[in-house]
């Protein structure tokens, strides 16, 4: 009989259930963008200004952010947002200043009518959704899946800064 090489199989076991585990990741976000857009789409938002007003009414950030920060916050590039940015200022929900600490910053806060739409109006729609798309998870799934998440997110983080191993050479 012939032995079996355990580290052969564990390792393509591992790498299909990668596979699979990335492969719903990428459905998750893509029915994320799908349903979440779809929550909000009459109050005019999407799920990319619902995270952008998400980000800003944090009580820390009160005073706005500059594009860099929230750029990083929402681990998207500076093109992407600023696009984003003039699109929510053209609705009236963000203004734009110069940063009073960095003359060469501009400093993103939300408006009267973006705090209103945010609090008043997408805050409730954003619950139920919530509530749909987590349905029968109980408070232990959460937690454990908002654990694994973070735990993925830091070592995508480190990927991100140190570039993928086959990159080296």
């Amino acid at each position: 009989m012939k032995p079996v090489n355990t580290s052969v199989s564990n390792n393509a076991t591992r790498n299909e259930l990668a596979n699979r585990l990335f492969f719903r990741l990428y459905q998750c976000a893509n029915m994320l963008h799908k349903t979440g857009t779809r929550a909000v789409e009459d109050l005019g938002l999407t799920t990319q200004q619902w995270a952008v007003l998400g980000a800003l009414s944090r009580p820390d950030v009160a005073d706005g952010m500059s594009v860099g920060d929230l750029a990083r916050y929402l681990l998207v590039s500076r093109q992407n947002l600023s696009g984003l940015i003039s699109r929510m200022e053209r609705d009236g929900h963000l203004s734009s200043d110069q940063d009073g600490r960095d003359k060469r910053s501009r400093l993103i806060t939300m408006t009267a009518s973006g705090h209103d739409v945010w609090n008043n109006k997408a805050i409730p729609r954003i619950n139920t959704y919530y509530e749909q798309a987590l349905a029968d998870f109980s408070v232990s799934d959460m937690t454990h899946t908002l654990h694994y998440m973070l735990k993925m997110l830091d070592n995508m983080k480190r990927v991100d800064e140190e570039g993928p191993a086959g990159d080296a050479g």
